[in-house]
C-alpha cells in the first residue's frame, strides 16, 4: 500500500499505520506482520454492512485529518504492541467510499503467543474507534438522506440534510 499513490503511510520497526481509498487487501496485512518470532496472526476486518439502526445503508464514506489521523494511529499502534508484548502491528483504514460488504479497516497483529494477540487487536480497534480523526458519512437509502458521524459506536450523528456538513467531504 505504500507504493500506492492513493495512500499514506508512516512505518517504525514492525509498526505501521496507513490511510488509503484503494480496496483493502487482506492477504497484504496479514503478511505485513508474519514473523518466524510469532506462534499467533489475528485479523480484524471491519466491513460495511446493509443496515444500521434498522434503516438501509447504501454506503459509508469516510473522512479524514490525514496528518494527525496518522500520528494517532501511530502512537495507538505502538503503546498497544509494547502493552501486550506484540511482535508486530499493522492499521489500515480506507477513505472514501466504501460500499457493502468491502473492508474499511484492517488491524492484523502478530506475537509470540494467541491471547496476547487477540487482546491486543481488540485493543487497537476500540482505541482506534475512540480516538482517531476519522468521520464517516452513513448514506442511507431512498429519502433517507445520511449522517455524519465520528467513527465511533453509538456516536450521535449529524443528518446531511440539516445542512451542517451537507457539503463536507474531505
Amino acid at each position: 500500500m505504500s507504493g500506492d499513490t492513493d495512500s499514506q503511510e508512516l512505518r517504525e520497526g514492525d509498526v505501521s499505520v496507513s490511510l488509503t481509498t484503494s480496496f483493502l487487501d487482506v492477504a497484504s496485512a496479514v503478511s505485513r506482520v508474519k514473523s518466524p518470532k510469532a506462534g499467533a496472526v489475528v485479523l480484524f476486518a471491519g466491513t460495511t454492512r446493509d443496515n444500521f439502526d434498522g434503516k438501509a445503508v447504501a454506503h459509508l464514506e469516510y473522512s479524514a485529518y490525514a496528518p494527525l489521523a496518522l500520528k494517532t494511529m501511530l502512537h495507538i499502534a505502538q503503546s498497544v504492541k509494547q502493552k501486550h508484548g506484540l511482535t508486530a502491528i499493522t492499521l489500515i483504514h480506507r477513505l472514501g467510499v466504501v460500499p457493502i460488504g468491502e473492508e474499511s479497516i484492517l488491524i492484523a497483529v502478530s506475537a509470540p503467543h494467541r491471547h496476547a494477540a487477540w487482546k491486543g487487536g481488540e485493543e487497537a480497534l476500540e482505541l482506534c474507534k475512540e480516538k482517531v480523526e476519522i468521520w464517516k458519512l452513513e448514506e442511507f437509502g431512498g429519502d433517507a438522506g445520511g449522517v455524519w458521524r465520528a467513527n465511533r459506536d453509538g456516536a450521535r450523528g449529524v443528518p446531511v440534510d440539516a445542512g451542517t456538513f451537507g457539503d463536507f467531504r474531505g
